[in-house]
């Protein structure tokens, strides 16, 4: 009887501390939306626009840091990453205008791409069984959403004690250090022979002709808009719209007395129940038809944002809401990496997930910049959701006609 593979591998430790840390710096630039702009006195879409820049530079870099692991090595790839998230953070802190702090966000993008999704998951996909693989890409996903339980109430603690350019500087020896895990992160070539003689130009080139990547890249489209405009936002969302916090209330008995706090606390809950939401989406995507999981959950994601703006907010719709949204919030992610590896096999699996995830943080820009640039206009973000609500739907119907089918090359005589 095969002996049973072991589900947490070196790699995948190592893999989700590294996450963790990254994403946890990641989720906390909404927290500095308004001390920012009130340092400065900048309109809110000037510095929503360092963060949309930051996103889209993350979804350039993506594939690029892909294909440098596949080519350079995974670890040396990482530190790249790392090198280049804790420069663009230390400018950053420096930075007296708009224009500088756009600049520098390029930086932190794509240190996001060397130590995000893209590298990791694929090594992590490497290092793990076909028995295991879903699972392991959901908990390596779920380490990013533990990072955000802990980044944004982080940032909102040390602001309370230092200038948010400190912050900046902290966050920089933070992402330095995770690199004591990089020696946990060996992973074995797992394709086969098939895989390991096509070449990725012919591999991009059967991808591109096929519709169901295409369908892939449009759906994500829309996981880059919401979470986008959800994590810089929403804190000042929260802040400007919500009700006051009640005195003798639950949340002011745990320390959340402002709207402030409770931003904070929001993205925190949303990481928190993402935990779960991840988790969940790894075991059933061992199960059941991807296409279909991913299609559920992007018609909750619309029926929760419509929901919320169509009822009074008050604390307690805002905490409904963040765990109800926490719960699908990254659950997109192992079913998305999954289901390409599924179909493209292993050997180039993070540049193919990169080239989507390209997808998803071009929908991260238009999510933050429009969130700034229509709240500048208006004077609120209720148009931005409602296109949020409506390209859900759309990501909801485009997954439905994916072929999930193993797409392999034959071998050669």
């Amino acid at each position: 009887m095969t002996p049973k593979a072991n589900l947490f591998t070196p790699v995948l430790i190592a893999g989700c501390l590294i996450m963790l840390v990254s994403f946890g710096i990641r989720a906390s630039f909404g927290v500095f939306q308004i001390p920012i702009a009130e340092e400065f006195g900048w309109l809110r879409s000037e510095f929503s626009l360092a963060i949309a820049i930051q996103n889209l530079a993350w979804g350039i870099g993506q594939p690029i840091f892909g294909a440098l692991a596949e080519r350079m090595g995974d670890r040396k790839a990482i530190v790249l990453g790392a090198l280049a998230y804790a420069a663009g953070l230390v400018l950053s802190s420096f930075a007296v205008s708009p224009e500088a702090h756009q600049v520098y966000e390029i930086l932190v993008g794509f240190g996001i791409a060397g130590t995000g999704f893209g590298v990791i998951l694929a090594v992590v996909g490497r290092a793990s069984s076909d028995e295991n693989r879903s699972m392991s890409l959901a908990i390596a996903t779920a380490a990013g959403s533990a990072g955000q339980v802990f980044g944004p109430p982080v940032a909102e603690a040390l602001l309370g004690v230092m200038s948010w350019q400190m912050v900046f500087l902290v966050f920089a020896g933070l992402i330095l250090a995770s690199l004591a895990f990089l020696p946990m992160m060996r992973a074995p070539e797992a394709a086969s022979r098939a895989e390991l003689e096509e070449s990725i130009g012919a591999l991009l080139g059967r991808a591109f002709r096929d519709p169901s990547y295409t369908l892939i890249f449009l759906g994500f489209f829309s996981c880059g808009y919401q979470l986008g405009f959800i994590t810089a936002h929403f804190p000042a969302f929260i802040t400007e719209m919500c009700g006051p916090i009640s005195p003798g209330g639950v949340l002011h008995s745990v320390g959340v007395t402002t709207t402030s706090a409770l931003g904070a606390v929001a993205i925190g809950v949303i990481g928190m129940a993402n935990i779960a939401g991840t988790l969940t989406a790894g075991w059933l995507g061992k199960r059941y038809s991807k296409k279909y999981l991913l299609a559920g959950v992007y018609a909750a994601r619309t029926v929760v944002a419509a929901a919320f703006i169509m009822v009074p907010m008050t604390p307690a719709t805002v905490l409904l809401f963040s765990v109800s949204m926490g719960a699908l919030w990254l659950a997109t992610v192992p079913l998305t990496s999954g289901l390409i590896a599924h179909i493209y096999g292993l050997r180039y699996m993070g540049t193919l997930y990169g080239i989507v995830f390209f997808s998803h943080q071009v929908g991260s820009f238009m999510g933050v910049w429009l969130g700034g640039r229509m709240y500048d206009m208006y004077g609120d973000y209720t148009m931005v959701w409602w296109v949020g609500v409506g390209v859900g739907a759309f990501s909801a119907l485009v997954h439905l006609p994916v072929k999930e089918k193993r797409d392999l090359p034959p071998l050669a005589a």
